[in-house]
């Protein structure tokens, strides 16, 4: 891709990255060492959660954002998974709640007290069981406030209903692993790519695929919505193995609109995509880079800003919410960079310059807050409604004053489209084949001890109607 500037004009043309001093970074992280490819890391206007190095099972840690510096190596850890933790996400309604996944074929949801952890956190929320094999993937609904989505390496995607705890739908239109998952601006479209080299657009509820690409000149890694701009963005490596990423028009996948020509490295390309500014973040995995872009509806599409550099490589991202931005110093994003080498995890901001002191309404317009546009319930039963939006102006007060409440409920048989999720299936790997057996044994022992309890009152009642039987003669 050629990068020489052609002139137009853009209030965003001289968006700078910015480091936090190392005071306000954060050190001594044991950050994960799992080579799977995704972030590992979760940011709210509270909290910064990373995943972290764990024997034992899978855990990761949760600091308050105010508490920078270097990190007790005794900092307690969420730490109730059996396998490792792939993916975690806070949710974008209550700030105290995320939501995790790991190779243990579970999805957890927690419970953040205010302040942070005091004591290791072993007991969730939520557990949410229905996939067969290892979860990689999680992402919560943009507008709704109990609607969790997962996708599991056994090629499906579960609609989970938190109000009652259980999946309501799921996906099974793939036929190899889910490499990533969008939404557009109302959640109404589920975007996927897929390690099967197509993009889909799922109409979720249903399940309905409304549109496919066979991605075979460009193969997918990563897709992003590109808000209300009827576009999506994908990165992924062309045919020469080049680095490269692709605009699409959502109502039609059978040939990108533009694909633009990155470099020559190997590393996974993170696309973060800001709505308010219409501005795309290509940050790469083992990188020290992070390029930038603005997307426009008309040609040429793509405009090359800036690129941000350093030499300290990525490991993944975590980006800071449009209400925990600093408006002040005219910051239109934030990224906290995991640099797995030093241990640390640095705030990168993305400055605009202005000299102006005054609040600039026209980088900040009104922006999806914390507050749900719909229930679970709403969202099911067919209805779409768009973010709810707030003003950064003169700070944001945030006015949820929701509880999450989590449904009690026995555990049982998960079955959806009259399939049991929880059916046996052939195991792939050792790992998972000593996770079955397990699994198996508890459930023989169980089985045992409520067939031992039976045969006691199968007893117990034959005594009594042997009494009965005995009295009933003498009366007569």
């Amino acid at each position: 891709m050629s990068w020489r500037p052609t002139y137009r004009s853009s209030k965003f043309r001289n968006v700078y990255g910015k480091v936090a001093n190392r005071e306000n970074c954060y050190d001594g992280i044991p950050i994960t060492k799992n080579v799977h490819d995704n972030h590992f890391c979760a940011v709210n206007s509270k909290f910064v959660a990373v995943v972290t190095e764990s024997a034992g099972g899978g855990a990761f840690i949760v600091i308050p954002v105010s508490q920078s510096g270097r990190l007790d190596s005794h900092y307690p850890k969420v730490c109730g998974h059996q396998g490792n933790v792939l993916d975690i996400k806070w949710n974008p309604f209550f700030e105290n709640i995320i939501a995790s996944c790991s190779e243990d074929t579970s999805v957890r949801v927690w419970e953040i007290p205010e302040g942070g952890l005091r004591r290791n956190m072993t007991e969730a929320v939520l557990e949410l069981y229905g996939h067969s094999r290892r979860v990689g993937l999680i992402e919560w609904h943009p507008t709704s406030s109990g609607i969790l989505f997962s996708a599991g390496y056994d090629y499906k995607v579960l609609i989970w209903n938190l109000e009652i705890g259980e999946p309501v739908k799921m996906i099974d239109c793939h036929t190899d692993v889910i490499l990533s998952m969008s939404f557009n601006t109302d959640g109404s479209l589920l975007a996927t790519s897929c390690k099967d080299k197509k993009l889909r657009v799922i109409e979720p509820r249903s399940g309905t695929v409304l549109q496919h690409a066979n991605c075979k000149n460009h193969r997918v890694n990563r897709v992003v919505f590109l808000g209300n701009m009827k576009r999506l963005l994908t990165t992924g490596v062309s045919r020469w193995n080049t680095r490269q990423i692709a605009l699409w028009d959502q109502e039609d996948l059978s040939m990108p609109i533009v694909e633009e020509d990155i470099d020559g490295l190997s590393g996974l390309l993170f696309p973060f995509y800001d709505a308010d500014t219409h501005m795309l973040y290509l940050a790469g995995k083992g990188d020290g880079n992070i390029r930038y872009f603005e997307i426009t509806t008309e040609k040429p599409y793509l405009q090359y800003l800036m690129e941000y550099r350093s030499p300290a490589p990525q490991k993944g991202l975590g980006v800071m919410p449009k209400h925990g931005l600093d408006v002040g110093s005219c910051e239109v994003f934030r990224f906290y960079k995991l640099v797995t080498l030093k241990g640390w995890i640095e705030p990168v901001s993305m400055i605009v310059p202005r000299r102006s002191d005054t609040y600039q309404e026209d980088i900040y317009p009104m922006t999806p807050g914390t507050e749900p546009a719909l229930s679970a319930s709403e969202w099911l039963s067919g209805i779409n409604r768009d973010p709810v939006l707030i003003s950064l102006k003169e700070g944001y007060q945030r006015p949820n004053q929701l509880v999450f409440k989590a449904p009690v409920k026995e555990k049982k048989s998960v079955v959806v489209n009259g399939i049991d999720l929880l059916e046996n299936v052939p195991p792939r790997t050792e790992n998972e084949l000593l996770r079955m057996f397990y699994r198996q044994q508890d459930e023989l022992r169980r089985l045992k001890e409520e067939l031992t309890t039976k045969d006691v009152r199968i007893r117990q009642l034959e005594l009594e109607l042997n009494n009965l039987n005995n009295v009933s003669p003498n009366n007569v």
